[in-house]
């Protein structure tokens, strides 16, 4: 292979080559060779938080009760159905029945799928609005308490 005064070639392998990456050129054209390579240390910062925006917190706290209520209503139908399917429901209405006469309370008339079903979602829209509001109002006490003692220091460490 033949170079330039630059130490490029001018013939012989193409640039985007893997042989002609894989070893870098000096400017006599020979090939140098790496030697001894550290690892490079790691870059760390030290940051401080000293504000947290409320009106962001007000929507990720929304969103992400919103799902934990989606969640829950969800599991507690799931777990409704598996007890229905499996005859608890039953097997202890006919416990009930056997121990306290014809007059007794059943179970089905208090845990209905549908009783279950509004419970759940009252459940989830109370979680809704209380986890909203009292992630909002520890942003405000973050902020105030922040700006008394200067706010939260967090060291960050980049890996390669």
């Amino acid at each position: 292979m033949t170079t330039t005064s630059g130490g490029r070639p001018t013939g012989g392998a193409n640039p985007s080559s893997p042989e002609a990456t894989a070893r870098p050129a000096s400017s006599t054209g020979t090939v140098v060779e790496p030697t001894g390579l550290r690892a490079p240390r790691p870059r760390r910062a030290r940051l401080t938080v000293t504000r947290i925006d409320p009106w962001t917190v007000l929507r990720l706290s929304f969103l992400l009760s919103i799902a934990a209520a989606v969640i829950t209503v969800v599991a507690l139908l799931v777990l409704w159905s598996m007890l229905s399917t499996a005859g608890v429901f039953d097997s202890v209405d006919g416990t009930l029945d056997s121990v306290f006469g014809d007059s007794a309370l059943t179970v089905t008339e208090y845990f209905g799928f549908g009783r279950v079903l509004s419970i759940s979602l009252l459940i989830g829209a109370i979680d809704v609005v209380l986890i909203t509001a009292l992630a909002t109002i520890g942003a405000f006490l973050f902020n105030l308490a922040a700006s008394l003692v200067g706010g939260l220091e967090v060291s960050v460490t980049e890996e390669g």
